[in-house]
C-alpha cells in the first residue's frame, strides 16, 4: 500500500492553485504548505483529506518528467466533477469521463494534463447506483 506520492512542478505557485480548485472537487485540501527553508530543499505543498497529506506537489529544479496519478473516489459524480473542476482551472482534457471496459466493467475515470503535461485522473470502481 502506498503511502503518499509526489509529483515535481514547474511553478509551486501556480500549481498549488490548480490543484487546490482540482482536487476540492474530490474533497481533497492543503493540509501542509512548506517553503524551501523548511525542508531544507524545495518548497512543497501536501494535500489529503482528513488531515492527511498524501499528495504532494514540489518545487523542480530540473526538468520535469510526465507522471500519471489516478485518484479513487467514491461515486461516478465525483469524477464528473473532478474533470469539470479540471477544465475549468486550465487543464487540458486527456479523457471525458466514462466507462473504460478495457480495465473492468465498472472502471469510470476522467483524465486531465495538468499545467506541467502530469496525467491526473479520477476513477470509480463501483457500479451505477440506479
Amino acid at each position: 500500500m502506498i503511502d503518499h506520492i509526489g509529483i515535481s512542478v514547474s511553478d509551486i505557485s501556480r500549481s498549488k492553485r490548480f490543484y487546490e480548485q482540482v482536487l476540492k472537487s474530490i474533497n481533497y485540501s492543503i493540509i501542509m504548505d512548506l517553503p524551501a527553508e523548511v525542508t531544507g530543499n524545495v518548497a512543497a505543498v501536501g494535500l489529503g483529506e482528513n488531515n492527511k497529506p498524501d499528495f504532494w506537489i514540489s518545487e523542480s529544479k530540473g526538468d520535469i518528467l510526465s507522471n500519471h496519478i489516478a485518484f479513487t473516489v467514491k461515486n461516478r459524480k465525483l469524477v464528473d466533477d473532478f474533470y469539470e473542476a479540471g477544465t475549468q482551472a486550465g487543464g487540458r482534457d486527456n479523457g471525458k469521463p466514462g466507462i473504460r471496459e478495457m480495465y473492468h466493467p465498472n472502471y469510470y475515470g476522467a483524465f486531465i494534463l495538468d499545467l506541467d503535461g502530469h496525467n491526473i485522473e479520477a476513477v470509480c470502481h463501483l457500479p451505477e447506483k440506479n
